[in-house]
């Protein structure tokens, strides 16, 4: 019997907790009631809030006298989150549901953000409306909104209290979906101007018995990038197009933060990177673009998306970051260059096209990795002949079959 745990403040929201509990269990489900609130509950809970309060360190009664709501939210929400972690390492989680308002959503949002790819997750909010990325990150968090307040069973929330309650059994319940499970997932991120490349290397890789996962390298693709080469399900990392440190270094508009490029080294997952459109830094529309960037050179890419390249010594300190973050690598990794040019703009006669600049990340990124495991592959082509990209599957091929490191 698959089990759902609902997780949430039963302080405030008790009975409707309860009232899913019930409708869960009627649809065939075991079900784990964790109470994040720091309240006196009005439902049993099989966790209750002390001990989820203690899960991140804290003491609920401490968290209920001080008062500060944003303190407390945080705190149940990191130890719901470790308690979601413990209930999954002991089988005792196949799907979470939770419902709530802006502070139900936040801790239900913290609470599954680590757990796996594929487990369901279910969150009934009234914030669901509106700009959702808090809630849903870079994980495959499913959205559901409340239309009413979550205050009481009535006769529009026990019908969308009751549609959540069924989807989520059906999530838990349902066969896993049929595919080519046996073969080994790598991820790639690409953006529209590393295509050929990406396109060249998900063939290659393809034809040597790969799954390839293609990431659209949008700030939320790279988290996601990360967030699975954490998670353990990638054999392997191409990762040619790394154009989100730019927009970190810069401040544009599609950063993945500042722990882009580190989740496959930190796990041992091997990889393989290129300085894919690091040329580049991206804004909305031309309008958009900060003033103190308005003497730069600019390139409207379409109506929403306006690229601004970057300087040499903005290319000089992105190099050292690539070498910096590869040095950490507990697993293979290695760095291609591609000396005639890192994006589509960036080819002879290309709006970018600016080769001090190329030339300062490359030095960087080859002498900060001197005297490191990290091999380095220089190569006189441009990132989107297919010579380049296939290069890096085959590397990262040989890197996964222990061939090489």
């Amino acid at each position: 019997m698959a089990t759902v745990v609902l997780v949430g403040t039963l302080d405030t929201k008790g009975l409707e907790y309860a009232w899913l509990r019930d409708r869960l269990r009627e649809l065939g489900c075991d079900v784990v009631l964790v109470d994040a609130g720091v309240g006196e509950p009005r439902a049993g809970a099989d966790v209750g809030n002390d001990e989820v309060a203690r899960a991140a360190g804290a003491d609920v009664a401490a968290l209920r006298a001080a008062g500060d709501r944003g303190a407390a939210v945080t705190a149940m929400g990191e130890g719901a989150a470790a308690v979601l972690a413990r209930l999954r390492a002991e089988g005792r989680l196949d799907g979470v549901l939770a419902v709530g308002g802006s502070g139900g959503s936040s801790i239900a949002a913290r609470a599954v953000r680590d757990l796996p790819v594929g487990v369901p997750k279910l969150i009934v909010s009234t914030m669901a409306s509106g700009d959702v990325s808090p809630y849903v990150g870079a994980k495959d968090v499913t959205l559901m909104y409340s239309v009413v307040d979550i205050a009481g069973i009535n006769r529009l929330s026990r019908v969308i209290l009751g549609n959540a309650a069924a989807a989520v059994a059906g999530m838990v319940s349902a066969p896993p979906a049929g595919g080519e499970g046996d073969r080994p997932l790598v991820a790639a991120s690409m953006f529209g101007v590393t295509t050929p490349a990406v396109d060249a290397a998900r063939e290659r890789l393809e034809e040597l018995g790969y799954e390839v996962l293609v990431f659209h390298a949008t700030g939320s693709g790279g988290r996601a990038l990360e967030g699975l080469a954490a998670g353990g399900m990638l054999a392997g990392v191409l990762d040619l197009t790394t154009t989100e440190l730019a927009d970190d270094l810069v401040g544009g508009v599609l950063s993945a933060g500042p722990d882009r490029l580190t989740a496959a080294g930190a796990h041992g997952v091997p990889q393989v990177v290129a300085p894919g459109a690091l040329d580049m830094v991206n804004f909305g529309p031309r309008a958009s673009v900060p003033p103190p960037f308005a003497s730069r050179l600019l390139y409207v890419h379409n109506p929403t998306v306006t690229l601004m390249r970057t300087t040499e010594d903005e290319m000089a300190e992105l190099g050292r970051r690539v070498a910096a973050k590869l040095r950490e690598a507990r697993g293979p990794a290695a760095l291609f260059v591609p000396r005639r040019g890192v994006s589509a703009l960036d080819a002879p006669d290309g709006a970018f096209e600016d080769a001090k600049a190329d030339a300062a990340c490359f030095t960087a990124m080859t002498e900060g990795l001197r005297g490191s495991a990290v091999a380095v592959e220089d190569l006189d082509l441009h990132i989107n002949d297919p010579a380049f990209g296939r290069a890096m599957a085959e590397r990262l091929h040989q890197m996964i079959s222990g061939g090489m490191r």
